[in-house]
């Protein structure tokens, strides 16, 4: 498994490898560019040299009269005393060719080759350079197209001057040793400095590090972004988002957390109380059946609704739990909603409360896009909570009403209501409405509203009945859910079959 897991990266590293590679790999394209740069510059002051040799041979061409049918014919001598000074090089070896207009030899060495075809020929007198082979050994050969100056002279003549490359190859060498040597040098230092600013560079990130582990556990104060350096700002701006929704998220646990054993204390001090009562009577040798029976009552009241407490806490807490919710789904409402008042029937057959269920038209389906758990929570706690604050003999309607862009859940009951400035604060955990003897936790309207909140739900609630009311007549209470309509992908489906009798409608 540790195999398959990324490998974490080094920025420093990483930062490194893509400054010294660009540096590494212009370094050997540094070392070729000078080579050629520096057989250029050797070429230089020999070619002025060679260039000179050849001119001076080429003034050494005369012309005689009396040649083949009355031309005037060429003729190149070389003094032994200038033959000497061509040979005194004791680096390099020179050669030269002198022929004359019919490709003759005049003078010189006869392996130099002449002048290629696609070189072209050159203007008479302009001197020209090329590398070249002699005896097998490379050399440099300046040439240039001569015509005598004596007066019947048009026959131009060729004159050719090669030289070995020893010196040059020792002055281009100087020249690479005086340029790369010193990059030997200065790459090692390069590379250090390179490290070092790297490492003052990233200086500030691990102080920033630093600063972070030395904070305490509690600690969710924002970091300070301008002892950070500019590029990081934004990270520690992420970071104290981040910080402050965990200081929300942790103190909305410890508000919860506070009024849920704050809540508790109430049902588990009445059971202590009452189990410390029946010892006591028992102690006593007063065992009063009745007296015996309305305490076991009391502890068995107690117990359910410190057992409902607990199930609303699970609840809130499975309804904030969103990461861990899985992908939401097609829900038909109506079945959704059929199941769960299903399952109040028989608590409001024992309440003597009319408990029924009003399906849409066949032909208006009702899905939305939804988690089904959850849904089915939000409903059960409609419905539970409708139950609880209706006096018997009162009804309970849970209906469905499907809007072409939208899918209504109302839950209507004949109960007291909730005063209009007190129907924001009923969706607070805990809270609960002044003046009621209901049983209740406070959390079931809470949970509710989470629940909605996670689906786009929109919640409202209104009083059934507008005041001034008659007397005897209790406001009521309408609570809606308005979410968003699915688009069936076929034609609408048939709602399921409700049995007034068993499930929907209950007429006690």
């Amino acid at each position: 498994m540790a195999s398959h897991l990324r490998e974490q990266r080094s920025l420093f590293g990483e930062i490194l490898d893509w400054m010294l590679a660009p540096l590494l790999l212009l370094w050997p394209m540094s070392v070729a560019l000078t080579w050629l740069v520096a057989q250029d510059i050797a070429h230089h002051p020999y070619d002025r040299a060679l260039g000179e040799t050849a001119r001076a041979l080429a003034q050494q061409l005369q012309v005689l009269p009396g040649g083949r049918q009355g031309q005037p014919r060429l003729r190149f001598e070389l003094p032994p005393a200038a033959v000497e000074i061509l040979r005194s090089d004791a680096a390099d070896e020179l050669h030269f060719q002198v022929l004359g207009s019919h490709g003759e030899l005049l003078g010189g060495v006869r392996d130099l080759h002449v002048p290629l075809e696609e070189e072209g020929r050159a203007p008479l007198g302009e001197l020209r350079f090329r590398d070249d082979l002699l005896h097998g050994e490379p050399v440099r050969v300046a040439f240039l197209w001569v015509a005598p100056t004596e007066a019947g002279a048009t026959t131009p003549a060729l004159v050719q001057v090669a030289e070995t490359l020893g010196k040059r190859s020792r002055l281009a060498n100087e020249i690479i040793k005086g340029v790369i040597l010193p990059q030997f040098v200065i790459l090692p230092v390069a590379v250090l400095l390179v490290w070092f600013a790297l490492a003052r560079g990233i200086a500030p990130l691990n102080e920033l590090q630093r600063r972070i582990r030395r904070r305490e556990a509690d600690d969710l104060s924002p970091i300070d972004e301008r002892a950070a350096p500019e590029e990081v700002a934004p990270l520690v701006q992420a970071i104290n988002d981040l910080l402050a929704r965990l200081d929300r998220s942790l103190t909305t646990q410890k508000r919860f957390l506070a009024d849920a054993a704050h809540q508790l204390k109430t049902p588990l001090a009445g059971l202590r109380t009452q189990a410390e009562l029946v010892q006591r009577d028992i102690d006593r040798g007063e065992t009063d059946p009745d007296m015996l029976k309305r305490s076991l009552q009391q502890i068995a009241r107690s117990s359910q609704r410190a057992a409902h407490m607990v199930n609303q806490l699970l609840a809130m807490a499975r309804a904030e739990q969103r990461q861990q919710l899985l992908p939401r789904e097609a829900v038909d409402l109506v079945q959704l909603s059929t199941e769960v008042t299903r399952d109040f029937v028989p608590q409001a057959l024992e309440r003597r409360i009319d408990l029924g269920f009003e399906p849409p038209p066949v032909d208006r389906p009702a899905r939305v896009l939804a988690h089904p758990l959850l849904l089915g929570e939000l409903i059960r706690n409609l419905v539970d909570n409708a139950l609880r604050y209706t006096p018997a003999g009162g009804t309970v309607t849970v209906r469905v009403v499907a809007e072409p862009d939208e899918v209504l859940l109302q839950v209507e009951d004949s109960g007291p209501g909730i005063a209009p400035a007190e129907r924001e604060l009923v969706f607070q955990p805990f809270y609960r409405s002044l003046g009621t003897e209901v049983d209740g936790s406070g959390l079931g309207l809470a949970i509710v509203a989470e629940i909605a909140r996670q689906h786009e739900g929109h919640l409202s609630l209104d009083a059934l009945h507008a005041e001034p009311l008659p007397e005897g007549l209790s406001p009521g209470l309408r609570v809606t859910l308005a979410l968003p309509c699915l688009v069936p992908e076929a034609g609408p489906a048939e709602p399921p079959a409700i049995d007034p009798d068993d499930a929907s409608e209950v007429h006690p």
